[in-house]
């Protein structure tokens, strides 16, 4: 808000506020929330229309053909085959909850028509009507998972920070309206919001002081997408914090620890139960196939129970072992594709395959720990809500530009708890506006490749730059940059608004060089090597921003306590 032409009042600061301006004084969100829902599963059907991941793109096709084919598979095949069966054509490599999703979809999907899910012959088919049926699922799922889960975070968050509840509608639908998440969900095609959703859930049970279904949500968040792990160090360190600060707690961490192998044990128990049911399972000359992971067999203490073949739980070791091979799929090399993070952009000038793969598994592992140290160390020596957020935020972070095997769809992790920052007392300020709206239309930029594959290139700029004028950003709009003096509160420095600009300005000129320049002979991908090495470097300073807000609210850095960095104060309850 900015003030008024008249004394004493004020006015929306940018597009989204205005829209929402009338709604300030309507107390139900009742009221509002049919509205804003409405709204932005229009924008989210009217995505739907365009191609999808390998739409008539033979002989692999695509995302959309792998999720297909998941649910064919579940639907036809015993659990004991789903981490089994053809492998070269869209393996299942997602946890038992993902599956069980599949299995969901595609039994109703094979009472609706047979013919989309039908087993082998199914493959690659590009019939509307399953587009329509799949396109909806994506649909539902996410209004049954992810939209609740922001809903009550939203309610529980704004109250615990004091903030106006109108605020909070601002902040929802700047998070409903992410470009990013839209565009892959619901144009290129994937199932993201469920497993953001869960995250979601677990971080709003965790504000409540709900400990256990805290830790039974982000569990739920894993079983259904790996990519959760992303933010496990943070989870982990957030609920050690509430066992032991500000004094030990043994009841709960048993109970945490409890919960959090009950939970685990009942993701995996229909695989486990289904293959001692079944017996092993057999390769394609009858014998029964050896353990995937050779960890079972290397250690002696593991080995002696787990390599006797005729043993009663051997099929259940065997499912244990198959499924995790493939949800964690080291064998693919240090990255696929070209995506902006560190070993990509390391990787122009260091040519990384040609390191043993154990090497750069181990250099991986140092630089993932090393990044995410910092904001983890913080989250347990001084637990406080509003640094949550950040320390999830610098964690993700860390893990995309270190890790291995980093897709570049997986920026949409960090982005998630960056996004829910706007929420929080002095989130809709420019300089948070700035740094999260910065964040979230360079995290799209660098997946404009992926997007143009698919013929995605409309949606993407209608997306995109309809996000950018509702926050007030470049290169629609520069009220996040222009409402306050720099350097004042709520306001960035001048070195701050040079670095956005920069980039701004980089991404502008990589989309004009892209479109109307052909790269050199020799090298047809300098372009979007350019554009992972720009981002890179920005989720770099994305990172180290996240984690000095972190310094800044611990109160490390100075001795009167806990303090916004560049927002207003907030209350700093301890996550207790």
């Amino acid at each position: 808000m900015v003030p008024g032409n008249t004394p004493g009042t004020v006015q929306p600061a940018f597009a989204l506020a205005a829209f929402l301006w009338p709604t300030r004084a309507i107390t139900s969100q009742w009221v509002v929330l049919p509205l804003v829902l409405m709204a932005v599963g229009l924008f989210r059907w009217a995505t739907a229309l365009w191609p999808y991941s390998g739409f008539q793109a033979p002989p692999m096709h695509g995302d959309f053909e792998a999720q297909r084919h998941w649910m064919e598979i579940t639907r036809h095949l015993p659990p004991t085959q789903w981490y089994f069966h053809d492998l070269e054509w869209w393996g299942l490599d997602y946890p038992p909850l993902t599956a069980y999703h599949s299995w969901a979809l595609g039994t109703i999907g094979s009472w609706i028509n047979p013919t989309w899910f039908a087993l082998h012959t199914s493959r690659g088919l590009d019939d509307p009507s399953l587009k329509l049926y799949m396109r909806a699922t994506v649909l539902l799922s996410e209004y049954l998972v992810y939209v609740p889960a922001a809903v009550v975070f939203f309610r529980r968050f704004v109250r615990l920070h004091g903030v106006h509840a109108w605020e909070g509608n601002v902040a929802l639908v700047a998070l409903l309206m992410q470009p990013g998440l839209i565009l892959i969900d619901h144009a290129h095609f994937q199932y993201n919001t469920v497993m953001l959703g869960f995250v979601l859930a677990s971080i709003s049970a965790f504000y409540a002081e709900r400990r256990l279904w805290s830790a039974v949500f982000f569990v739920a968040a894993l079983g259904f997408k790996q990519m959760a792990l992303y933010y496990a160090p943070a989870v982990f360190a957030a609920l050690l914090a509430a066992c032991f600060r500000p004094r030990p707690r043994p009841i709960l961490l048993l109970s945490v620890a409890l919960v959090t192998g009950i939970s685990f044990a009942t993701l995996f128990a229909p695989l486990l139960l289904f293959g001692l049911k079944d017996g092993p399972a057999l390769d394609d000359e009858g014998e029964i196939r050896p353990l995937a992971l050779p960890i079972f067999s290397s250690i002696p203490l593991l080995s002696t129970y787990t390599t006797d073949t005729m043993s009663w739980y051997y099929p259940a070791v065997q499912q244990l072992a198959q499924s995790i091979h493939r949800i964690f799929p080291f064998a693919r090399g240090i990255f696929e594709d070209k995506v902006a993070n560190l070993w990509c952009a390391l990787n122009v000038v260091v040519k990384l395959r040609q390191f043993p793969a154990a090497l750069l598994q181990r250099v991986s592992l140092f630089a993932t720990l090393s990044a995410i140290l910092p904001p983890c160390t913080l989250i347990f020596l001084r637990p406080r809500g509003d640094l949550y957020l950040y320390g999830m935020a610098a964690t993700a972070w860390g893990f995309f530009l270190c890790s291995f095997q980093v897709h570049e769809k997986s920026v949409l992790l960090p982005l998630l708890p960056m996004t829910l920052i706007l929420a929080q007392r002095g989130g809709l300020t420019p300089a948070i506006r700035a740094w999260v709206g910065w964040a979230n239309l360079m995290g799209v930029w660098t997946m404009y490749p992926l997007l143009k594959r698919d013929g995605l290139r409309t949606p993407y700029f209608v997306l995109t730059l309809l996000w950018a004028y509702l926050l007030g950003l470049p290169p629609v709009s520069l009220s996040a940059y222009s409402d306050v003096a720099p350097g004042s509160r709520g306001g960035l420095s001048f070195p701050t608004r040079v670095l956005h600009f920069s980039f701004y300005h980089m991404m502008v000129v990589w989309h004009v060089v892209e479109a109307f320049v052909a790269p050199p002979m020799g090298k047809p991908d300098l372009w979007v090597v350019a554009n992972a090495g720009i981002g890179a470097a920005g989720f770099s300073v994305c990172y180290l921003w996240c984690v000095w807000q972190c310094l800044q609210i611990s109160g490390l850095l100075n001795s009167g306590g806990g303090r916004r960095g560049t927002a207003e104060p907030a209350r700093t309850k301890k996550l207790q």
